[in-house]
């Protein structure tokens, strides 16, 4: 028996499509004509996006509660989750008639709580503890067994990787031939599931996990062998930013992923708002990763069937000011400057006359208060029409003797100013 048998032989994948079948969407696999076009190859979007709870975490959650024993349902579950986990999981509840209590941080937008409550309905509370996920899934875990519940986790069971893996079932019924799946990353659940079934039914097609770049937990896992807890991690792809990823799935991933690629936050956005822009998709950050990758893959895939699993659609349109502004960053196109004026009249006038391009524009502008109260250095916004323009502001900065600080470049200051 190889590794990967001896790792997935628990993974009864028909069961779970029995079990799921009339509970989850079988999700549209779709041939995108943009995407195919720019890469001159047959991209297809696995729109989990599409789901019922607009993400693929329905899966793993529902699979894993419906093969619990009754009497062992009938004593109620309970999860942890700030996110799609909590959706799919509330939704579960609803369906199988059982009592659900569901921990989230204090800190959760109002939007997720609100969604949660709605697809569980009755069979759901919602309890508001800690300031952190972590300080939360703890006071979870001390809630289930005080009330000797069950806890349904979010990717680190046979179960819940049993029925993300139907995701891999669909797609391979749907379209037999495929070169490269794309798959996000984040506690390990899906990429573990959908890449051993490939490599039961599809072993030709190589999968390519996608992690952001602030979060690399199985990256680091995958490096030293062994899962570790990051010390701190970029929270913005929520969806799939974790500080360590689970000893299940990374024992799965490190047979089953072909390679681990790291995808920056800004390029996220960047593909967030052109899926929106130009293909009417509104996906969340860790939903945009598999295409968001693409890029770095141009040559591999030319002329090859790729298939990008886009995993979730729960995006507060709350984020959207600073997803543009990621994206604007990433691209080159927008810059922060602390600008100390020279005190007298009319430097403004000859900033905005000698040191901007014709097409510059100034997007934020206001003083810096000192602690004396006198006016401090200014804090000034730039947008450019292109990325070419950046060279020649610098230059005229130079050329006019302007006393600046570029923030983009210092990350600790920018999180502080901006």
């Amino acid at each position: 028996m190889s590794t990967l048998e001896q790792k997935t032989y628990q993974l009864d994948y028909k069961k779970a499509h029995e079990r799921l079948n009339k509970v989850v969407i079988r999700t549209a696999l779709q041939l995108n004509r943009n995407l195919s076009a720019k890469y001159n190859a047959n991209v297809y979007l696995k729109r989990e996006d599409l789901q019922v709870v607009r993400s693929f975490k329905l899966r793993g959650a529902y699979n894993m509660m419906s093969s619990l024993p009754t009497e062992q349902l009938q004593k109620g579950v309970v999860c942890a989750s700030a996110g799609n986990h909590s959706q799919g999981f509330a939704y579960s509840c609803k369906k199988l008639g059982v009592k659900g209590v569901v921990f989230m941080p204090v800190i959760t937008p109002n939007q997720k709580v609100h969604q949660t409550k709605m697809f569980g309905e009755t069979h759901i509370e919602v309890k508001l503890i800690g300031d952190t996920f972590d300080d939360c899934a703890v006071a979870a875990k001390i809630f289930t067994q005080e009330n000797g519940m069950t806890f349904i986790p979010p990717f680190d069971d046979y179960r819940v990787i049993e029925g993300q893996a139907t995701v891999a079932l669909e797609i391979l019924e749907q379209q037999s031939d495929i070169d490269y799946l794309f798959v996000p990353v984040g506690g390990g659940g899906l990429a573990s599931g959908v890449g051993s079934y490939f490599k039961t039914y599809s072993p030709k097609t190589k999968i390519i996990g996608l992690e952001p770049e602030g979060a690399p937990s199985m990256h680091e896992a995958l490096k030293i062998g062994y899962p570790v807890t990051l010390d701190s991690i970029e929270r913005f792809v929520d969806g799939a930013s974790v500080k360590r990823t689970g000893e299940l799935t990374f024992s799965i991933c490190k047979e089953v992923l072909d390679d681990l690629h790291l995808v920056p936050e800004g390029k996220v956005c960047s593909t967030i708002l052109k899926l929106y822009n130009e293909d009417a998709i509104v996906a969340e950050p860790a939903g945009a990763l598999s295409i968001a990758a693409l890029d770095d893959y141009a040559k591999d895939i030319k002329g090859k069937n790729i298939v990008c699993i886009v995993s979730g659609s729960n995006n507060d349109i709350d984020r959207m000011q600073e997803i543009k502004e990621r994206a604007l960053q990433y691209e080159g196109l927008k810059h922060y400057f602390l600008i100390r004026f020279a005190q007298r009249p009319g430097a403004l006038k000859e900033f905005v006359n000698y040191v901007l391009g014709p097409t510059d524009d100034i997007t934020r502008f206001e003083y810096i208060q000192k602690h004396n109260k006198e006016t401090g250095p200014a804090l000034v916004g730039i947008e450019l029409q292109s990325k070419e323009d950046y060279q020649a502001l610098m230059d005229n900065l130079k050329r006019h003797n302007i006393n600046f600080t570029e923030l983009n470049k210092n990350d600790n200051m920018f999180g502080y100013v901006v």
